[in-house]
C-alpha cells in the first residue's frame, strides 16, 4: 500500500508511515486520519529505528500517545515469529485496560495477534488459551496480575513474560513514587531476569515533572539509553479559568430555627446553574464530600422537577455502578456530571467533557494537570476549569493561620505554577521496607525456596532497592525469620523457605497488591473513643494534634492496634484551617504561596469572593510582618513559618518534639504551644548548630512509622532504618530552614 494522500506529506511523516506494517497502515487509512500526529511520527522513528533503545513518550492528554507506542510496537511484533507475548502493556487501572482493549481490538484482529485483558475482572477463557499455548500477542495487565502470575503460575509467567519484545507502562507518572511504583519496578526487573533477550521499555505520560527521574525509573541500569519523545505541539485548547471564593460560617443556623446554610450548599447551587445539560467532572475530594455534594445536586434536580444528571463516582462504589456511569459519560447521549474523588483522574476514555471543576485548592500540580486534561479535547472547544475555594469565617480573635487565608493563596499559587509548566518531581519513596519484605516473600513463593544471596541478586541490582545496603537487607531477613514473625524458615543447607505466617500471607489474593487505603486510627481520651482519622505522618508522644475543633496532647501510640491515646491540651483554640492532611504539599508550591503573599497582582480569573479572600490574606501577611520574619506569637502559640512543604514540616515537628517542645505541623510551618518566642528561637539555633539530626534515634521515640501495607511486619529497628532512609532528602534543606528561623524575629504583635 502506498502512503495515503490524506496523510501529512512532510518527509518525516511519510517516512514514519512507511515504517509501519502494511496492515497497520491500512488501519490508519480506515480511521480517516488526516495526518499522523507529531508525537506519533517521532515515536515511530525512535521505536522502529532502533532494536534496543527504550523510549519515554511525554505529551498532553489526548495527543495520541497510545497509538504513538502501539503502532510501531505492533508493527515490530507482527513481523516477528516465536512464542511468548510480544507486548506487555501495564496500566494502573482495570478501567484503563478495558478502554485500551476496545481501542486495539480491531487492529490486533487485522494483524492476527491475540489481545488479552489480564486482570481479576477480565474473562478467563482468553487468558487460559494463551497460557496453554503461548504465542506472539498482547497482554493488557495490572501489576497485581503480574504478581499473581509469578507467584501462582511461575512456569506460565516464564513462557509468556520472558519472551516479550516490549513492556509498555502507561501513566508512568503514577508509578514514579510510592509502594505501587516500587512494586512494578521490582516486577519489571524480575521479568527481565526471565529472559535472555530483555524487552524494550516504553513509558507513556501526560504528566511528568522530571523527565530524568522517569528515565531512571524506566531503565535504572542505563537511563541514558532512554530516548525522550516530547511533543513539540501544544494541545491548542483555549483555557477558560475561574476561581470562586466562599466563606464557611463559624456557626450554622441560629437559635430561632433558621435553616443551616453552608458554603458547600452555595457551591452546589453554582454547579447546578453552570453544569446542567453538560458533560462534566467535579473533583470533590473525600468520599464523604462526594456523596454529600452529589446528594445536594440530586435534591436540587428533584426540587426543579428535572431529570438528575449528577452522580457519585468513587472507589467504594460497586464495579457495576462505576462502569454504568463511565459508559453514560462516554456515550454522550445524556448530559452527565460525575462527582468524583480521584477515580476519574487517570486516562480512561470517558468521551467529551466540557468542563472540569474542583472543590478545594489543589495540593498537587500533577493531579491538577491530569484533571484539566479531561476538558477541551474536541477541536475548537476550550478547556474549562473552575476551582471552588472555601475559607472559614473569621471571628473576633482569629488564629493567624485563618487570617492568612491559605486555601485561596494556595489555589492562586497552583494556577501560577500550572502556567509555568511546573509538575512535582518524585520524592524519596516511603514504604521501601514494606515493598522489599513483600518482594522477598514473592521471590521465595515463585521459586519454592531461595538462598539469601540469590534473592539479593534478584532484587537489589539497579532498580528500586539498589540503595538498600547489604547489612540492612540481612537484618530484614533475620527479622522475617524471627520466631515471633514466622515469615521465613531456613533449611539446613541455607535455603530460605516460607514460614507459617509467610505461607498464610502469600496464599491470599490480597498479597498481590502493594497498595491499600490509608488506615484509620482511633483516638481515645479517658477511655472513650473520639472518632477516627487517617495518619500518614509520624506521631511523637507529647506532641499535639487537632481533631474535632480541639487540641489534644498525644499520650500514647499503639501501632499494633492503631490507637492514639490523647488528653485535652489547654493551649487555646486551634485554627479552623485544617493544616496538613492527606496528600502532601510540595516545597515548590509552598514557595509560590509565599510569592503570592508578597505580590500585589490580582488575577482576572478570581471572582469577587476570591478577590476579597486574597486581599484579606495579603493584608494579614503584611500586618504580621511576615515579609520581614518567620516567627509569629499569638496567645500561647508561636508559629514557625518555614515556607516548606508537608514532609519538611512533619520532620521538624518531630525534631522539636524531641527537644521537649509541644508542636504540630501544617502545610507551611509548625505551631509550638506554650513557648516563649526568644527561647524558642535560641533552641532552634542550637538544633541547627548540632548538625544533621540522628534520624534513627528520633525514630526510636516516634510512633506511627508503619504507614505502608507491610511495614507492621518489619522488625522495629529495621522499620526505623528504612524511615530514616526515606527522610534523608528532607534533612539538608531542613538544616537551612533552622538557620533561617534562628535569625527570624518575633513578628507577632501587630503595630
Amino acid at each position: 500500500m502506498t502512503t495515503n494522500s490524506r496523510l501529512s506529506v512532510s518527509d518525516d511523516a511519510r517516512a514514519a508511515f512507511e515504517l509501519l506494517h502494511p496492515e497497520v497502515r491500512r488501519w490508519v487509512h480506515d480511521q480517516g486520519w488526516a495526518s499522523l500526529r507529531d508525537i506519533q511520527v517521532r515515536s515511530i522513528h525512535e521505536i522502529r529505528g532502533s532494536l534496543t533503545a527504550d523510549v519515554l513518550v511525554s505529551a498532553s492528554t489526548a495527543a495520541g500517545k497510545t497509538e504513538a507506542a502501539f503502532l510501531p510496537a505492533l508493527s515490530a511484533v507482527a513481523e516477528d515469529g516465536g512464542d511468548g507475548l510480544g507486548i506487555l502493556y501495564v496500566a494502573p487501572l482495570k478501567a484503563l485496560i478495558n478502554d485500551q482493549f476496545g481501542r486495539l481490538e480491531t487492529l490486533c484482529d487485522r494483524l492476527g495477534l491475540p489481545l488479552v485483558r489480564w486482570h481479576g475482572d477480565a474473562p478467563d477463557a482468553p487468558k487460559q488459551r494463551i497460557a496453554a499455548k503461548p504465542r506472539r500477542g498482547i497482554a493488557l495487565i495490572t501489576p497485581e496480575s503480574i504478581e499473581a502470575l509469578l507467584c501462582r503460575r511461575p512456569g506460565v509467567a516464564s513462557a509468556l513474560l520472558g519472551r516479550a519484545r516490549f513492556v509498555i507502562v502507561d501513566e508512568i507518572h503514577a508509578f514514579l513514587a510510592g509502594p505501587r511504583g516500587l512494586h512494578l519496578a521490582s516486577l519489571i526487573r524480575r521479568i527481565e531476569g526471565l529472559s535472555s533477550n530483555p524487552a524494550r521499555r516504553i513509558g507513556l505520560s501526560a504528566t511528568l515533572g522530571d523527565l530524568d527521574a522517569a528515565c531512571a525509573w524506566l531503565r535504572p541500569a542505563d537511563p541514558d539509553r532512554v530516548r525522550v519523545v516530547k511533543s513539540s505541539q501544544a494541545s491548542g485548547a483555549e483555557l477558560r479559568l475561574q476561581v470562586r471564593g466562599y466563606v464557611e460560617p463559624a456557626k450554622l443556623g441560629d437559635d430561632q430555627g433558621e435553616e443551616d446554610r453552608s458554603a458547600i450548599q452555595d457551591v452546589a447551587g453554582h454547579l447546578m446553574a453552570t453544569l446542567r445539560n453538560r458533560n462534566a467532572l467535579v473533583f470533590a475530594g473525600s468520599r464523604q464530600r462526594v456523596e454529600y455534594l452529589s446528594d445536594l445536586l440530586r435534591e436540587r434536580c428533584e426540587e426543579e422537577r428535572v431529570p438528575n444528571e449528577f452522580f457519585a463516582h468513587h472507589g467504594n462504589l460497586s464495579k457495576h455502578l462505576r462502569e454504568e456511569l463511565e459508559a453514560r459519560l462516554k456515550d454522550g447521549q445524556l448530559p452527565t456530571t460525575a462527582v468524583c474523588t480521584s477515580t476519574l483522574e487517570l486516562g480512561i476514555d470517558i468521551g467529551t467533557v466540557e468542563a472540569v471543576a474542583q472543590v478545594g485548592a489543589p495540593r498537587s500540580l500533577a493531579s491538577l494537570r491530569q484533571r484539566l486534561g479531561r476538558s477541551g479535547r474536541r477541536p475548537g472547544k476550550p478547556a474549562v476549569l473552575r476551582l471552588y475555594v472555601i475559607e472559614n469565617e473569621l471571628d473576633g480573635d482569629p488564629d493567624p493561620l485563618d487570617e492568612l487565608r491559605p486555601e485561596i493563596v494556595r489555589a492562586v499559587a497552583a494556577l501560577r505554577l500550572l502556567g509555568q509548566g511546573f509538575i512535582e518531581a518524585p520524592k524519596s519513596a516511603g514504604g521501601l521496607g514494606s515493598a522489599m519484605l513483600h518482594q522477598v516473600l514473592s521471590v521465595i513463593c515463585e521459586r519454592g525456596g531461595a538462598r539469601a544471596e540469590s534473592i539479593h541478586r534478584t532484587l537489589c541490582g539497579p532498580g528500586p532497592f539498589a540503595g538498600v545496603p547489604v547489612p540492612l537487607f540481612a537484618d530484614l531477613l533475620r527479622g522475617m525469620g524471627a520466631p515471633e514473625a514466622a515469615l521465613l524458615e531456613q533449611a539446613p543447607d541455607g535455603t530460605l523457605m516460607l514460614g507459617r505466617v509467610g505461607e498464610r500471607l502469600t496464599a491470599g489474593r490480597d498479597f498481590y497488591a502493594m497498595f491499600e487505603s490509608p488506615e484509620e486510627w482511633r483516638l481515645v481520651a479517658a477511655g472513650k473513643s473520639l472518632g477516627t482519622l487517617p495518619v500518614s505522618e509520624p506521631l511523637l508522644v507529647g506532641n499535639l494534634l487537632v481533631f474535632g475543633g480541639r487540641r489534644w496532647a498525644i499520650r500514647g501510640v499503639d501501632d499494633a492496634a492503631k490507637v492514639v491515646t490523647v488528653e485535652p491540651h489547654k493551649g487555646g483554640r486551634p485554627p479552623r484551617f485544617g493544616g496538613a492532611s492527606g496528600e502532601p504539599v510540595d516545597d515548590r508550591l509552598v514557595a509560590e504561596m509565599l510569592a503570592v503573599f508578597r505580590d500585589e497582582d490580582v488575577p482576572t480569573w478570581l471572582d469577587d469572593g476570591a478577590r476579597q479572600l486574597l486581599a484579606q490574606g495579603r493584608a494579614a501577611f503584611r500586618r504580621l510582618r511576615l515579609n520581614e520574619g518567620s516567627v509569629v506569637h499569638r496567645g500561647e502559640d508561636v508559629h514557625l513559618l518555614t515556607w516548606r512543604g508537608s514532609r519538611a514540616n512533619s520532620l521538624l515537628a518531630v525534631i522539636l518534639g524531641a527537644a521537649d517542645l509541644r508542636t504540630w505541623a501544617h502545610d507551611f510551618g509548625v505551631v509550638v504551644s506554650r513557648a516563649e518566642p526568644a527561647a524558642l528561637v535560641r533552641t532552634v539555633g542550637e538544633l541547627q548548630a548540632q548538625g544533621p539530626p540522628d534520624l534513627e534515634a528520633l525514630a526510636a521515640d516516634t510512633g506511627a512509622l508503619a504507614t505502608a501495607k507491610y511495614d507492621g511486619l518489619l522488625a522495629p529497628a529495621v522499620l526505623r532504618r528504612f524511615w530514616a532512609m526515606a527522610m534523608q532528602d528532607v534533612v539538608d534543606g531542613l538544616r537551612r530552614d533552622l538557620g533561617r528561623l534562628a535569625l527570624g524575629r518575633d513578628a507577632a504583635q501587630p503595630p
